[in-house]
């Protein structure tokens, strides 16, 4: 290297992986928006199952100036369109997607109105919103505004006021308490709800933008959650159902009452049942417990502090989420119970079976080794037989052989010459069949 060039430091480094830009560009995915007070935030957010990113970018396509969108652009699940005195949001998620609309709030809506109407002055036609593919999930009305944080008792009562009088729950947020946030968790007839952010005239956009994001997502993420309770509650009763029969089936094990034939025909079926629930249903319990961890989340980086004589946001929810979340859990873990009961039952079942077929296999055995035995004894039998048998030809060909012997002028005795000779036929005939019986086992 030539001492008076300076080093090239374009690229120190190897080469990168192939997806390190994007992850760490994923810091950057969903970046808050900049909100300037006082703002309505009208938010919507629907189930994507079925609906392809085509299917949302030609329904972006119909706001004004955008005839030429792209899918390509929607690629990264994060759009932000602008507009004059409003913009549009986009965000693709798993299950659902985000429409956030960020415009100015309407005259008539400020602090201090009596249950104001809102969605007149909506910036998009009303059909854009209805047409948007998929079904609602969350549908919210988020009003930002400024007000005077240090009068709690005024600023609530002008709150109930907005609200048309209705029970609210509220929080100040933040350690030095920069906002208030205030709802009534009522779903009006239009399928909204509201929300009201209260801050002081010097909050800064970035931070507008953080508020109204966690919010957003605080409630989106709480009926997100909620889609397992449903679930939960209609598999109460065949849960019951599978853990009576189960109870039947290991009693029937136990006594022996039915054969093993019967009760794998039973066994199987509940396993199929079991099973069933568990592929089509272990997705939303698992979904559940993340939206639950995420709404937990969304409560601790409000940082509540509450307000007198109301409860805050977390305090309501929790006492209303948890036990639906305490439901679902134990559904869960009753369906994973089960199956796993299920599995020892059907292992006991094929242990029974097991010992069924040794005993099975020890009697076949048994009566095999006596059909050996018989066939043994038998055998000999006809090996006696055959002797005597084989002698007795033996002896007939002697007698005739005498006979032409004493034909011949031979002075003999035939029955005695024949008489002598039949033991050592006897002998003969045994000692050569014995000789073919070793033979025949050497040659195994």
């Amino acid at each position: 290297m030539n001492p008076s060039q300076p080093p090239d430091i374009s690229r120190l480094l190897p080469a990168d992986d192939v997806q390190r830009a994007m992850l760490h560009n994923e810091v950057h995915a969903r970046p808050s928006a900049r909100i300037r007070l006082p703002a309505l935030v009208v938010y919507v957010a629907v189930l994507n199952e079925g609906i392809s990113r085509e299917q949302e970018c030609e329904h972006l396509r119909r706001l004004p100036g955008q005839q030429d969108l792209t899918p390509e652009r929607l690629q990264g699940n994060f759009l932000r369109l602008r507009f004059e005195g409003y913009t549009v949001k986009w965000e693709r998620h798993t299950e659902f997607t985000r429409y956030s609309i960020v415009q100015p709030l309407p005259a008539h809506a400020h602090l201090g109105a009596s249950d104001p109407e809102l969605l007149s002055a909506l910036v998009v036609a009303p059909g854009w919103l209805r047409e948007i593919p998929g079904r609602t999930i969350a549908a919210i009305k988020l009003a930002m505004v400024h007000g005077d944080l240090k009068a709690p008792e005024a600023t609530m009562a002008q709150a109930r006021d907005w609200f048309g009088g209705h029970p609210l729950v509220a929080s100040v947020m933040g350690n030095n308490g920069h906002s208030l946030a205030v709802t009534d968790f009522q779903l009006r007839d239009s399928g909204f709800e509201r929300l009201l952010v209260i801050a002081p005239s010097a909050t800064s956009e970035t931070r507008a933008g953080r508020i109204s994001q966690r919010l957003l997502e605080l409630e989106t993420y709480r009926l997100m959650a909620l889609r397992g309770l449903p679930v939960a509650k209609g598999l109460g009763p065949m849960l019951s159902d599978a853990e009576r029969q189960l109870a039947d089936i290991t009693a029937q094990l136990e006594n022996k009452s039915a054969s093993e034939q019967e009760l794998l025909d039973t066994l199987v079926s509940l396993a199929g049942r079991v099973e069933r629930a568990t592929a089509e249903h272990d997705y939303r319990f698992s979904a559940t417990r993340a939206y639950d961890t995420l709404v937990g989340q969304r409560l601790t980086e409000l940082r509540e502090q509450p307000v007198s004589g109301t409860q805050t946001l977390g305090e309501f929810l929790q006492r209303r989420l948890s036990p639906a979340m305490a439901t679902v859990v134990a559904t869960a873990q009753r369906l994973a119970s089960l199956s796993e009961r299920v599995s020892r039952a059907s292992a006991l079942l094929r242990t029974r079976v097991d010992i069924a077929t040794e005993v099975q296999n020890q009697q076949l055995l048994a009566k095999l080794t006596r059909g050996q035995e018989l066939q043994l004894r038998l055998q000999s039998t006809v090996e006696g037989l055959s002797i005597a048998a084989i002698s007795y030809y033996v002896v007939s060909l002697l007698l005739y052989g005498v006979k032409a012997v004493k034909a011949m002028g031979v002075p003999l005795n035939t029955e005695i010459a024949v008489g002598a000779l039949i033991p050592l036929v006897l002998w003969g005939v045994w000692r050569t069949t014995r000789r073919i019986h070793a033979r025949l086992h050497a040659g195994r």
